[in-house]
């Protein structure tokens, strides 16, 4: 056997230096194509955390033992190395398909996995260091050692919190697995290797405390685990805060053998500003969730701002370190000597601070409240520096494969090697400025795609009409009163202002609310721009000469009185100062305006009606996107739309007694907008509360009960939400539900028209709370199923699954030429097969009867072959479009 202490770590080692490139590659690809990808959040921060970070701390850590301990290489050789890091790369992918698949016993698979290939390379660590001659920083092998112990204990966590928990519950096991992970496994990874690897990258000496303050803070960090993640699974937040201020006291002490390479030799490269950059980020997110366990009403409210945080630790934290460190390392261990190490590093260095500033900056700008739009345009930009780091490291390889290939050819010739330029001093200006150009430019674009939701909606010239219509003739005082008026809760505060006539009336209007954008509109041309949560707008109305009213100009608010009145004091009654527009839309009718005789174009897609099928997963990750779309809504009519995920009704969630499902809700649109499911028992105040545009949610339900359950906007005015399109259905099956051969669902809800529908335009909130609908439709659209018929064969068993809507009016499923002889509402058989409740036989039934917001369904037996109409029998709401066809073929 052979006892060589030689390294055999540098040049190629495909199965440590490929894999964590993959890992972020896919964290890349899944960003781009998140809308479509499920639990995309989640996927992107385990990508980097679980997949590249936990094959990086494994790998280089054992390149580290071996550097510091020179033991022989028969101790742990390369073919046992690759069979761990097959074994983890095998784990954290059935982990990242197990937990959005909802395929639990996968899931425990991929978490045992992981948990047993870390716990081999502890035991690979600690044969090392028994084997080692005595030396300085042992203390690092012990730090991965302490590391190496947290992954069994992290990765039970994460397997209990994919089984599905109450709110309460999940708030815990999240933190204590989180923490577990990130402070335990990789934090005490990260801080045992800086030790050393710190003042090397920075090429400076180390400070003599380094090994002694190291040594000093392990236990401290170890016991600070052990509280933050005991405190959590316990229920004591208290305990978990001390957990967390103990851990960061911890490396405030190690932290100090840092400072004194930091001064001799400050960051200057892109390897050494990512690390410092990373190290004050993973700070930054210690802080803020020691602050929310703190003031947090409880568990589940620490959970619900978990997204942010989980971002700061994949971004902030782990991609920068992990891409600082690498781009120290790879030059390294490719070797070669001094030119080939300096040709790799020169190509990581290329444009590094302008890549930092977006990186840094623009992700704490997408922390900030800003517009959705200006999100999205940051996070692209953001995400694109980020990626820059893989082709710049195939790049640095090919530099040095270059550079050696040089170096041999000149030492063949007998020529010396050129020695290595002499790196750059301080950082480059030129690159700064770069970089915040680029983040103002991506700012900037995200503005101009959305200038409402940026608060830039045009204001007009003081020469408006309204409220300055009667100024004409009325001599001014030269005086200015300035006023503050806070829109909140659908109402502005105050509600009336008492202006001296001739006053030059400022307002200064405050947005107060949580959720909801406001404006002040008098008319057309006198009104602020849209404004958001926690913003404000002047508008500067110019001289008052009569009484006026104004409003807010968002869907239905002015309905639910976010009224202002303006009061002229001192002037002759002349009544308002103007005549103000209709709040939204055309006085309706009785009769539709709509000409339903009309055909569909021949390009027209009917929604699909099939109930999407089971699937094995117990744990459903649902993302709503709130967006904002034309749709037609009968044969050559088109209205705005408010989505879920761009359709009517939303998407729908189908599942069994017993389900979790984690839904998340991404608020796209222009104003603020929310989600109640009915299926899912929550305090309102939690999760059912208005999110403001470009904000997300994540609300979690156990279905403890069947039924076919509403999901829809509650925020206010809530008529005109639903009205808009924001509804669906979560289908939970009855126990020993039968299978069928056909399962169809209808979602019936009203349509309410702004206009002729010639140009969309948004819903009429008037109409919506008048209770006078233009259409009655199933599945958003007026008579599809007349242009485009379910069908069934003849014999066949057809279940039509039924939901009200709304939102004011129920249903009357009825199924011309048909009779159901099972019907199931609210939870409860009414009739099955023929049976009714009282055990009588031979019955049957005509219509499935639902008040709004309830649903059921009913089945018969597809018979001769023909043309079934089946409509709401409510016929003047057929006659607006609540009917379809079922064919019946042989």
């Amino acid at each position: 056997m052979s006892t060589s202490t030689r390294p055999a770590s540098r040049g190629r080692f495909p199965l440590r230096d490929r894999p964590g490139l993959v890992w972020l590659a896919l964290a890349v690809l899944v960003a781009l194509a998140h809308p479509v990808v499920p639990a995309a959040g989640w996927l992107m921060v385990h990508l980097v955390l679980l997949g590249a970070m936990t094959h990086s701390a494994m790998v280089w850590s054992t390149h580290f033992t071996q550097a510091l301990l020179k033991t022989p290489e028969a101790l742990d050789d390369r073919a046992r190395q690759n069979r761990r890091i097959l074994v983890l790369l095998v784990g954290a992918a059935l982990v990242l398909v197990g937990v959005p698949s909802g395929w639990w016993p996968l899931t425990v698979t991929g978490a045992s996995g992981v948990a047993l290939t870390v716990a081999l390379h502890g035991w690979a660590l600690w044969r090392r260091l028994r084997h080692a001659l005595p030396g300085r920083f042992r203390i690092t092998v012990r730090y991965y050692l302490a590391a190496a112990a947290c992954v069994p204990v992290g990765a039970g966590f994460g397997a209990w919190l994919a089984r599905g928990l109450d709110d309460e519950w999940h708030g815990r096991v999240l933190v204590a697995h989180s923490m577990t992970m990130v402070l335990g496994w990789l934090g005490l990874t990260v801080t045992g290797t800086l030790v050393t690897l710190w003042p090397t990258m920075l090429r400076t000496r180390m400070d003599e405390r380094a090994e002694r303050l190291a040594r000093q803070a392990l236990p401290v960090l170890a016991v600070a685990v052990a509280v933050t993640a005991g405190g959590a699974v316990a229920g004591l937040r208290a305990a978990a805060v001390l957990g967390l201020a103990l851990y960061l006291a911890g490396l405030a002490w190690w932290g100090r053998a840092l400072l004194a390479p930091a001064r001799q030799a400050p960051p200057r490269t892109v390897a050494t500003v990512s690390v410092t950059a990373a190290m004050a980020w993973g700070v930054v997110a210690l802080v803020v969730l020691a602050t929310r366990l703190a003031l947090a009403d409880g568990w589940a409210e620490v959970a619900e701002g978990y997204d942010a945080l989980a971002a700061v630790l994949a971004v902030g934290f782990a991609a920068q370190l992990l891409s600082g460190a690498l781009a120290h390392l790879i030059p390294v261990v490719l070797g070669g000597g001094p030119s080939v190490v300096r040709a790799a590093a020169e190509r990581f260095d290329r444009a590094w601070a302008t890549r930092l500033v977006v990186v840094n900056a623009g992700l704490a700008l997408c922390l900030l409240p800003v517009p959705g739009a200006v999100r999205v345009a940051v996070s692209v930009l953001v995400l694109a520096a980020l990626a820059a780091f893989v082709p710049l490291l195939l790049a640095a390889v090919r530099a040095a494969v270059a550079a050696r290939h040089a170096l041999l050819a000149g030492l063949a010739e007998g020529s010396a090697p050129t020695p290595p330029a002499a790196g750059r001093s301080g950082v480059p200006t030129g690159q700064l400025v770069a970089g915040v150009a680029a983040l103002a430019l991506a700012a900037s674009l995200g503005v101009a795609a959305d200038p409402a939701a940026a608060g830039l909606t045009p204001v007009s010239a003081t020469t408006a009409s309204g409220l300055r219509a009667t100024a004409s003739g009325t001599t001014p005082t030269g005086h200015t009163t300035r006023v503050r008026v806070e829109a909140h809760d659908m109402s502005y505060v105050p509600a009336s202002i008492d202006v001296p006539h001739g006053d030059r009336l400022v307002i200064d209007l405050v947005n107060t609310d949580d959720g909801s954008p406001h404006d002040l509109t008098f008319d057309d041309d006198l009104r602020t721009r849209r404004v958001m949560p926690g913003s404000s707008a002047t508008l500067d109305v110019g001289v008052v000469g009569g009484d006026a009213e104004g409003w807010c100009s968002v869907v239905g608010h002015r309905q639910m009185g976010m009224v202002l009145q303006v009061h002229a004091v001192g002037a002759r009654s002349t009544g308002p100062a103007a005549a103000q527009p209709r709040p939204s839309g055309s006085p309706p009718s009785a009769a539709s305006p709509v000409d339903l005789s009309r055909p569909f174009g021949s390009g027209f897609r009917a929604v699909d009606a099939t109930l999407p099928p089971l699937t094995p997963e117990r744990v459903h990750h649902v993302t709503l996107r709130v967006e904002e779309v034309d749709v037609e809504v009968a044969p050559g009519v088109r209205q705005r739309r408010w989505t879920y995920n761009g359709s009517v009704p939303g998407p729908t969630l189908h599942g069994r007694v017993g389900d979790t499902f984690v839904v998340t809700l991404v608020n796209a649109s222009s104003m603020g907008h929310s989600v109640d499911v009915h299926a899912g028992e929550a305090v309102p105040d939690d999760v059912m509360r208005t999110v403001p545009p470009g904000a997300s949610l994540t609300y979690r339900f156990t279905a403890r009960r069947a039924g076919v359950w509403m999901y829809h906007c509650s925020t206010m005015p809530m008529s005109a939400h639903i009205a808009a399109g924001m509804h669906g259905a979560v289908v939970i099956e009855p126990d020993g539900l039968p299978v069928v051969d056909r399962s169809y669902l209808l979602v019936q809800s009203e349509v309410h028209l702004d206009g002729d529908g010639r140009s969309p335009a948004e819903v009429d909130a008037a109409s919506a709370a008048a209770d006078t609908p233009d259409l009655v439709v199933f599945d958003g659209v007026a008579n599809q199923y007349v242009a485009r018929p379910l069908t069934a064969r003849t014999g066949e068993r057809v279940r039509f699954w039924v939901l009200a809507a709304g939102p004011n009016r129920g249903s009357a499923f009825h199924v011309v030429g048909a009779q159901f002889d099972t019907v199931w509402s609210e939870g409860a058989y009414l009739l099955d097969h023929g049976r009714g409740p009282t055990g009588s036989t031979g019955g049957g039934s005509q219509v499935l009867a639902l008040a709004v917001a309830q649903g059921g369904f009913v089945e018969l037996d597809a018979g001769t072959p023909g043309h079934y109409p089946f409509v709401t029998h409510a016929m003047a709401d057929a006659e607006r479009g609540a009917r379809g066809l079922l064919t019946v073929t042989p």
